[in-house]
């Protein structure tokens, strides 16, 4: 019995030192742009907070809406920004990544069909552990600025 508990306890302490990324991991905020009628490509924007003791990468997205999906970040190019493929996206440990439009995000190319505001896409974020994680994004229209108050017009 006592060769039973010792084993038993070292499979605990194993399976502890084989904790995945994706454990460590807490999203927040996700949400995906909605595309004009006909657009072939959105982003989605999320923050990913590493609550881990190790540093960890997203090296994949994947969701059902678009036949291709990459991570990307906005370049400044001599003065013009430029989407860019990145190979990873890192998150220090006790640490976060702010996936925001005008920075890092996941692109989602050639649509397969329309989305609708509220509809909810599921993200599947891979780890460079091997494990992974399924992130709920809601489908938004994107912010507009308001328009500009009309000016006022007094007799003098």
């Amino acid at each position: 019995m006592k060769k039973m508990s010792v084993l038993l306890s070292g499979l605990f302490v194993a399976a502890g030192a084989w904790a995945a990324a994706a454990d460590d991991v807490v999203v927040q905020e996700p949400y995906v742009r909605l595309a004009p009628p006909n657009a072939p490509a959105t982003g989605a924007f999320m923050v990913i907070r590493n609550t881990g003791a190790k540093d960890l990468k997203v090296i994949k997205a994947d969701n059902p809406l678009s036949k291709i999906t990459e991570l990307h970040t906005h370049l400044n190019d001599g003065g013009v920004m430029k989407m860019r493929p990145v190979s990873a996206i890192e998150i220090k440990a006790k640490g976060e990544a702010v996936l925001k439009p005008g920075g890092l995000h996941v692109m989602m190319i050639d649509l397969k069909g329309p989305m609708k505001e509220g509809d909810s896409v599921p993200i599947t974020l891979s780890f460079d552990d091997g494990s992974s994680k399924v992130v709920e994004a809601k489908v938004v229209r994107p912010m507009v600025a308001p328009a500009a108050a009309p000016m006022e017009h007094k007799h003098h």
